[in-house]
Order: structure tokens, then C-alpha cells, then sequence
């Protein structure tokens, strides 16, 4: 899959993931797409593992796989940066 399915799938991952868990985030539409991005990595990998068959194109299964690991990388962020304050 190329750099630009990449991204386009992680935009679309990292948008649901944030829809169905809506809530305060630090970061703005640059790090939903970049949690996407990454998340339909770790989708993918854990896909892999599990079933034989991780991210290989712009399919149903990929999206779900990258939406799920968008959602794991997304609770992370949020459990990691809950204490943080913005304020300077």
C-alpha cells in the first residue's frame, strides 16, 4: 500500500476512532492523523498476529483493523497526557 493509502486510511481510522470515543484531546487534526496513521500500524500488526491477515490494502478489514488500533493508541494518549495542564 502506498504513503498516500497510508495517510488516507489513517485520516479516515483516526476520525471514527475519535467519533466513537469522543472527548477532550491535547492535539488537534494533525495528531487525530497521525494517531490514525499509526494506529492503522499497530492495527495491521496486531491483525497480522492474530489472524494472518493485517493491513494490505484499502479494504473493510483494513479499516476496521486500523480503527481498532487507533482506538488503543488513542486511550493510550489520553492516559498519558490526562494530568498534563495546557496552561503556560
Amino acid at each position: 500500500m502506498g504513503i498516500i493509502a497510508w495517510i488516507v486510511l489513517g485520516l479516515i481510522a483516526g476520525a471514527i476512532a475519535k467519533a466513537i470515543m469522543p472527548g477532550r484531546d491535547p492535539g488537534g487534526i494533525i495528531v487525530t492523523i497521525l494517531i490514525g496513521i499509526v494506529g492503522a500500524f499497530i492495527g495491521g500488526f496486531l491483525g497480522n498476529m492474530v489472524t494472518g491477515s493485517g493491513v494490505n490494502g484499502l479494504n473493510l478489514w483494513s479499516i476496521i483493523l486500523s480503527i481498532v488500533g487507533a482506538m488503543i493508541l488513542l486511550w493510550i494518549y489520553r492516559a498519558t497526557t490526562r494530568g498534563r495542564s495546557t496552561t503556560v
